[in-house]
């Protein structure tokens, strides 16, 4: 059996790497980008910064933290009635993935569900050049994108080698001043990444190198990270863990706390990263016996269980880490959050129809029915 595996054409890391884009936009052939991002990073004055390394640009900053269809619109008529080369996407995952939608919409056109699972989407849009400033989604090195159809609720997953960035900088000084509150959710995306890849059915030895290390980055120093923003030791390993997650599920895919969080940002606009960690202990306990050792491998990566404890033993640690972990970042509970319980309940059949056709479920170690879903969304509500 064999593997492709698909990356960024260039992936430039380290501090300062967003300050290569001028040359790294000359390496590509590239002189007229969209700027797409949000009006945070504008006010940050990082877009000026930007700009500053090129010669000629537009901006684009109508991105929305949880990207639809509608917010994307205008950023896609730009570029229809623009000269762009290129685009270069800054900011969180949102802001990465609104750029992946509009490299593909602007130059091919139609709506975004034209694009969505399970059509693969390998031709090329405009090339995209990712400058991440969260170390979260490792959407900068990954063929995914997900964009809201916000008139039904729903979340699509759009796949294949049209969304993967051609360059991704990824410096980690831009992540420095990122409040503790997205850097808990981001880290904890970023975490799940990992796992979800390693025990995904579709995992293979490249992608499993790359998510243990990931997990090794990722879970000692998310808590330095989320108490200590300044530290640049941490700051620096989650920003190349999130990075190395991203490649590692782009190349494996996610599993059931992605299936699972996608409708429920959708239905009642919780952050992506804070609605996996609501759903990551108790979807892990019920994945555990479909890989005892895959699990058993996620506590040792993450420095929770020792290389002598039994299988058991580790995941006992895992699930007990990943509780405390959520604890102590301020994970709240669904009803905590301050959803309607009414309505929650209402939706969860549709919330578990639409997980289960995002085909994320079935890459789990232990593919659940659509009971079960139901089940686990009852269990997490408190």
């Amino acid at each position: 059996m064999n593997n492709q595996i698909v990356l960024p054409r260039i992936l430039q890391i380290g501090a300062g790497a967003s300050s290569e884009v001028g040359n790294v936009m000359a390496v590509l052939g590239c002189s007229r980008p969209l700027i797409v991002t949000d009006k945070m990073m504008v006010q940050l004055g990082y877009v000026n910064r930007l700009q500053d390394c090129l010669a000629d640009s537009d901006i684009y900053d109508d991105t929305l933290p949880e990207p639809t269809e509608a917010s994307i619109l205008a950023g896609v008529e730009k570029v229809k009635s623009g000269d762009f080369d290129s685009i270069i996407a800054l900011g969180g995952g949102s802001s990465i993935d609104s750029a992946k939608a509009i490299a593909i919409l602007g130059k091919y056109g139609g709506e975004m569900r034209d694009y969505m699972v399970p059509r693969v989407v390998d031709e090329p849009g405009l090339p995209i050049i990712a400058i991440p400033t969260t170390a979260g989604t490792g959407s900068e090195a990954t063929r995914v994108t997900i964009i809201t159809d916000h008139t039904v609720d729903e979340k699509m997953l759009c796949m294949g080698m049209g969304f993967m960035p051609v360059a991704a900088l990824v410096d980690f000084e831009l992540t420095l001043t990122v409040p503790p509150r997205t850097t808990a959710d981001t880290g904890i995306d970023a975490l799940t990444h990992a796992m979800e890849a390693y025990v995904s059915k579709k995992a293979n030895l490249y992608s499993n190198s790359q998510a243990i290390q990931a997990m090794g980055l990722i879970a000692p120093n998310l808590r330095k990270a989320y108490h200590h923003g300044d530290d640049r030791q941490a700051r620096e390993a989650m920003m190349l863990g999130a990075t190395l997650a991203g490649v590692a599920f782009s190349n494996a895919s996610v599993a059931l706390v992605h299936g699972m969080s996608r409708p429920i940002g959708a239905f009642f606009h919780v952050p992506h990263g804070l609605s996996n960690a609501m759903l990551l202990p108790d979807v892990t306990v019920f994945s555990i016996p479909g890989a005892v050792s895959g699990y058993a491998q996620c506590a040792r990566a993450m420095q929770v269980a020792d290389p002598s404890d039994t299988d058991l033993v580790a995941n006992e640690k895992l699930v007990e880490e990943l509780r405390a972990l959520n604890a102590e970042l301020s994970v709240p509970t669904l009803s905590a959050f301050g959803i309607d319980r009414d309505r929650y309940f209402s939706v969860i059949d549709v919330m578990a129809d639409q997980a289960i056709a995002s085909g994320s479920p079935a890459n789990n170690p232990r593919v659940p029915s659509k009971k079960q879903i139901v089940e686990l969304y009852e269990s997490v509500w408190s």
